[in-house]
């Protein structure tokens, strides 16, 4: 069933992510395909049959409805495209949540709950939640319960978007994914602005948002607490701004890991300006195993503030599972270009800089200005650490730390 209303949704006008906009949406309720919001009854068929015919309709902008006031349990979905219209929308202004049961994914794809994939112009907004229920996941974690016979090592994304291109998540409120809240992937032009992520400080591995071989994606105004990365941004992606993020517990926003298993890194062109880090394990980050290849560049970290943030400016260019377990190798991603301006704070360890790079592939192109970091005990001294990074630097405290960079370092 579908009808027609005008519709309203709190999104930037100046996005270029919107090549279409809501105006005059063709509704596709999932209460009138069986969809029952009572928190109890399945209804993963039903967002499913909305689904279908929303992305069979040619009309310029039909809108899978999930209405207020309502908990609607759905099990592990996927949303396929392509679709045959100019774009697609998913309106939730209600409640959606997980099965509390890991058993629920028994013959599925563990990975994951909610997906869509292959959609352009696809459109997620709304003021609703999408709770992943992960306590039951966190609780048969090896990470935190490695004795326990049958630990699982992978959980439930709550939502992955894999080959959405020019798409665009606002406003949805996120809690207790059982893993990483949302991941993108594969996907070129998207946005995600004024999304609240949610779950507890000791959550494993519940990344906030993480990014994988994508390209022109912006992550803006959202506020992000959790037990693992904020934000994460893996291997072939590029052309990416991160502004205006507040990251609460969890490990900073983190660039890597990169190049785990020995392949080819390609990561270039991101800029990460006016983000906040309060009690964070790590502020900026960037993490490459030594037998990675391939590049790392052109990196943008400006206008951030640490509040008692464990390692606030961090390069680990010899990333192991185990600290100082891993043996030194002749191999290693090319880190350069990396800048680091106009950052506050107070750091919770001795060393509040810490740029631990390559003997065999230095890191070059280090530029540091007006960075000033103390001790967030009081009495305390902090330090900086630059092992085998080379730049320039002005205006750093704690410093100097970088061996200044000839003309021929540069020549790389």
């Amino acid at each position: 069933m579908k009808f027609v209303v005008l519709l309203f949704v709190l999104v930037s006008s100046s996005s270029p992510y919107l090549a279409w906009a809501f105006d005059e949406a063709t509704y596709f309720n999932v209460t009138d395909y069986g969809a029952i919001g009572d928190g109890r009854t399945e209804s993963s068929k039903a967002f499913l049959k909305a689904w279908d015919a929303a992305c069979k309709d040619t009309v310029k902008s039909p809108t899978v409805y999930v209405p207020p006031k309502s908990i609607f349990l759905v099990n592990p979905v996927n949303f396929n495209g392509p679709c045959n219209g100019p774009g697609i929308n998913l309106l939730i202004l209600g409640t959606i949540v997980a099965p509390n049961a890991p058993s629920a994914w028994d013959g599925k794809d563990a990975s994951q709950w909610l997906a869509v994939t292959n959609t352009k112009g696809l459109s997620v907004v709304g003021f609703g939640v999408i709770d992943g229920q992960g306590k039951a996941w966190w609780d048969q974690s090896c990470k935190y319960h490695p004795k326990l016979k049958n630990c699982t090592t992978l959980a439930p994304t709550a939502w992955k978007f894999i080959g959405c291109n020019n798409s665009i998540v606002s406003n949805i409120r996120f809690i207790n994914s059982a893993q990483t809240h949302i991941s993108v992937q594969g996907c070129n032009g998207f946005l995600i602005q004024n999304v609240t992520i949610e779950s507890p400080g000791n959550s494993p591995n519940t990344d906030g948002i993480h990014i994988q071989s994508t390209h022109h994606l912006s992550i803006n105004d959202s506020k992000i607490t959790n037990g693992d990365d904020c934000i994460s941004i893996g291997d072939h992606s590029s052309h990416l701004s991160i502004s205006n993020i507040q990251c609460t517990l969890g490990h900073g926003i983190s660039i890597g890991s990169l190049g785990r298993s020995g392949n080819l890194v390609q990561v270039e062109n991101i800029n990460v300006t006016n983000c906040i880090f309060n009690d964070t394990t790590n502020g900026a980050r960037i993490k490459t195993w030594q037998v990675g290849r391939g590049y790392l560049k052109h990196i943008a970290f400006e206008r951030l503030t640490f509040n008692n943030v464990k390692n606030p400016i961090i390069i680990d260019q010899n990333y192991c599972d185990v600290s100082g377990a891993c043996p030194e190798l002749k191999t290693g991603v090319q880190i350069s270009n990396v800048s680091y301006r106009h950052a506050v704070g107070t750091s919770a360890t001795h060393i509040a800089i810490n740029l631990n790079c390559s003997k065999s592939v230095p890191c070059h192109g280090i530029s540091m200005e007006s960075v000033q970091l103390t001790s967030a005990i009081t009495g305390k001294q902090v330090t900086a650490n630059c092992s085998n990074a080379y730049g320039r630097e002005h205006d750093i405290v704690p410093g100097p730390c970088l061996p200044h960079e000839t003309h021929q370092d540069t020549m790389i």
